[in-house]
């Protein structure tokens, strides 16, 4: 009878592997960054900006999600030659649709746009890629696919080790002249336009050398194996009925929206009118363009030859006075927490700003993360948690038009000593130093760091909890979070806003042996 079983589950996950197959992907044409953009609009104007900054690069921070969206939306009006986009979620939501629509008049004007999207946010969703593939002049991509011959809650499991890493790389870059890096996907949160969730991030506007390793970076993610062409995913092309419907649809959608603050924005904000009468300025100084290979999502997780993570030690080791670290996701393990506390010992200060368990959207990391506090504050690490309530001035301020409610940490960033700026889509978390692949631009900025240090001061000010490590009566160690509610000083006990069992859940799961795949 152990036999008969033992055949049948064999013979099941046989079945079930097949299933998850992929098809060949063939067809798959080479193409490159256009390299003579230099007379497009963008090229000539880089071309005077630059002329008194030799060999260093330009960069403009975009933190607020209006901009963010406005910028990307300028930039694709105004371009000429080329667009490429790169992201690891594509929503289908307001931003999503309005920001597709961008893309798909610069395709009509003659653009070339090439879009790579990881499969996570793309379920059901085949037909709309196809669509805009359809296009003679846009080009659509998947990478790391799961197989659509059977559920993607299956292949979690069948291929643990492969659609459990993902393509985390944001970027955008047109006429291989401008590019926005950092910690935004494509979606209603990340633009201040989620009525429920606002997410505090940040991009950075980048002109001049770095823009050329952007693009040698996208090149190799559109060009690798795993990019998948979107029509033979779905095996087959989109009916001229099918182009005309969702067409259709989504230029109705548009119309509707004429009148909605991103719009509005993309016509009269002072950031738009900056980029039409090239009058956007930027902080000058070098720039280093860090990436993970697209083959680490093949190989070992010990082979660290393709990593981003070993590109950024030299600055995490030579730091001298003063670490900076905004990581929505912080998972630091027993080696990270020793390097922070090491750090501290030689007289460097270190501060982390990260979420606290109400603000976090993946409560999962928070437990990976909880378990390193009191080790982390008794090594003399200073620790800050979002507080997710907003008060209502600070909704004000965000001007998205949701007025959201609770704020999340999003945003990517480490400063060095104020004087180098690390700006991308790296947590500091298993899944992403050792999974996931990532981009980032490293930043050598004296202005840029001050900066960067000042939007910490103003968050962990008025925006986050401090968090303190006491002794309680009866010897035990706890931790006190200190903040602003309601306009004035509260001390909570334990973590602010949540239950009872939410406590114990993330607890309990804080003890499970799961964190090398937070």
């Amino acid at each position: 009878m152990r036999g008969i079983w033992l055949t049948c589950f064999v013979a099941l996950s046989f079945f079930v592997v097949s299933c998850a197959t992929l098809p060949e992907n063939v067809n798959r044409p080479e193409s490159f960054a256009y390299t003579d953009t230099a007379n497009t609009t963008f090229g000539k104007d880089v071309t005077v900006k630059a002329a008194a900054h030799q060999g260093k690069s330009g960069f403009h921070l975009l933190g607020n999600g209006l901009d963010a969206f406005v910028a990307r939306a300028v930039l694709a009006h105004y371009a000429e030659r080329s667009i490429d986009v790169q992201y690891y979620l594509y929503h289908g939501d307001l931003v999503g649709r309005l920001f597709t629509d961008q893309l798909l008049k610069a395709a009509d004007r003659g653009v070339r746009v090439r879009l790579l999207v990881d499969d996570m946010d793309l379920a059901g969703r085949d037909l709309g890629a196809v669509v805009m593939d359809s296009h003679p002049n846009i080009q659509v991509r998947i990478f790391n696919p799961f197989s659509r011959k059977t559920g993607r809650l299956t292949q979690f499991v069948t291929r643990m080790g492969s659609v459990t890493r993902r393509m985390h790389n944001k970027s955008y870059t047109v006429d291989n002249q401008v590019a926005i890096l950092g910690g935004r996907n494509i979606g209603n949160e990340y633009f201040d336009a989620d009525p429920d969730l606002a997410f505090a991030d940040l991009d950075v506007m980048a002109i001049g050398p770095v823009v050329q390793q952007v693009s040698t970076a996208f090149d190799l993610y559109w060009n690798n194996e795993l990019a998948y062409l979107a029509t033979v995913l779905r095996g087959k092309p989109p009916t001229e009925e099918e182009v005309e419907r969702l067409r259709g649809q989504l230029d109705d959608y548009v119309a509707q929206q004429v009148d909605s603050a991103y719009l509005q924005a993309l016509r009269n904000s002072n950031l738009a009118k900056k980029i039409r009468d090239e009058r956007v300025s930027y902080d000058w100084g070098d720039g280093d363009v860090v990436y993970d290979q697209p083959e680490k999502i093949l190989q070992a997780t010990d082979n660290t030859e393709t990593h981003l993570a070993p590109q950024m030690s030299p600055y995490f080791n030579n730091v001298q006075d003063e670490l900076i670290i905004f990581s929505p996701y912080f998972v630091p393990g027993k080696k990270g927490t020793a390097f922070l506390v090491g750090l501290v010992e030689r007289g460097i200060r270190v501060r982390i700003l990260t979420n606290s368990l109400a603000s976090t959207d993946v409560g999962l990391v928070h437990s990976g993360y909880a378990k390193y506090r009191k080790a982390l504050l008794r090594g003399g690490v200073e620790l800050y948690e979002m507080n997710k309530k907003l008060t209502r001035e600070q909704r004000k301020e965000k001007k998205g038009p949701g007025g959201s409610s609770k704020a999340s940490l999003h945003a990517k960033s480490f400063v060095f000593d104020r004087q180098q700026v690390f700006i991308g889509s790296l947590n500091l978390d298993p899944r992403a130093v050792v999974h996931n692949t990532e981009i980032g631009v490293v930043i050598e900025s004296p202005k840029i760091g001050e900066d960067m240090a000042m939007v910490f001061e103003k968050v962990v000010q008025e925006s986050a909890f401090r968090l303190e490590l006491v002794k309680n009566a009866n010897g035990s160690e706890g931790i006190r979070w200190h903040g602003r509610v309601d306009g004035g000083e509260k001390t909570f006990t334990v973590d602010p806003y949540t239950s009872f069992w939410r406590r114990f859940g993330i607890g309990f799961m804080g003890l499970l042996p799961i964190e090398s795949q937070l």
